[in-house]
C-alpha cells in the first residue's frame, strides 16, 4: 500500500493538462495502485494522477462499491443533464451544486493496455467527469456559474488549508454531505 499526498487547490500541476499515456508497465501498474490506494484512505469517489502530483492521464474511482481505473479517457456525454453535490479531495470541505451529463461512456484502456468501455450514470457519470476535467486541468469549481464560483472562491481563501506553504497534504476524511473526487 502506497498512499500519496493529494496535492491541494493552488499547487499548479492541478492546472496542468495530462499527457497521455505511452507506456503501459510496470510504472503505470504501480501508478494505478497508489492511486486506489490514496482514494480508498482518503476516502473518495475517484482520485486522477494529477492530483498526487503524476502528469498523466489516468483516473480511479470508487462508486457503488465498485473500484475502477481508466487510463487515456475519451467521453461520450448524454443531453440529459443531472445536477448534483460535487467535492474535491483537492478542495477538502468544498461542496456545491454542479451540473453534469447524467450518463456517460468513457472510452480508454486499463493498466494493462486492454481497450476498456465503461458505461455510467448519476454518481458514476459524474466521478468519470470530474476526474476526466482533472487530467485536462480543469477544477469542478470551474463549472459553477459566476456566484456559487464567488462563494466557492471566497470559503477557499478563509479555509485554514489555503495557501499553506506545502501544498501535499494528506486528507481525511471529507464531508459527510459531499461527494470527494
Amino acid at each position: 500500500m502506497a498512499i500519496q499526498p493529494i496535492r491541494l487547490f493552488g499547487d499548479p500541476v492541478l492546472r496542468k493538462p495530462a499527457v497521455e499515456v505511452v507506456d503501459f508497465d510496470k510504472e503505470l501498474r504501480q501508478l494505478v495502485s497508489d492511486l486506489t490506494d490514496t482514494m480508498l484512505d482518503a476516502p473518495g469517489a475517484g482520485l486522477a494522477a494529477p492530483q498526487i502530483g503524476v502528469g498523466l492521464r489516468v483516473f480511479t474511482w470508487y462508486v457503488d462499491g465498485e473500484v475502477g481505473h481508466l487510463v487515456n479517457p475519451t467521453l461520450e456525454l448524454s443531453e440529459e443533464q443531472q445536477e448534483g453535490l460535487e467535492g474535491c479531495l483537492s478542495l477538502p470541505e468544498l461542496t456545491y451544486e454542479c451540473r453534469r451529463a447524467l450518463s456517460v461512456v468513457a472510452h480508454g484502456f486499463d493498466m494493462h493496455g486492454e481497450p476498456l468501455t465503461v458505461h455510467g450514470s448519476e454518481l458514476l457519470a459524474r466521478a468519470i467527469q470530474h476526474e476526466t476535467d482533472h487530467l485536462d486541468g480543469v477544477l469542478f469549481i470551474d463549472r459553477l456559474d459566476a456566484a456559487a464560483r464567488k462563494a466557492a472562491m471566497k470559503e477557499i481563501r478563509e479555509s485554514e488549508w489555503f495557501g499553506l506553504e506545502k501544498p501535499q497534504v494528506k486528507i481525511s476524511p471529507h464531508p459527510t454531505n459531499g461527494f470527494g473526487f
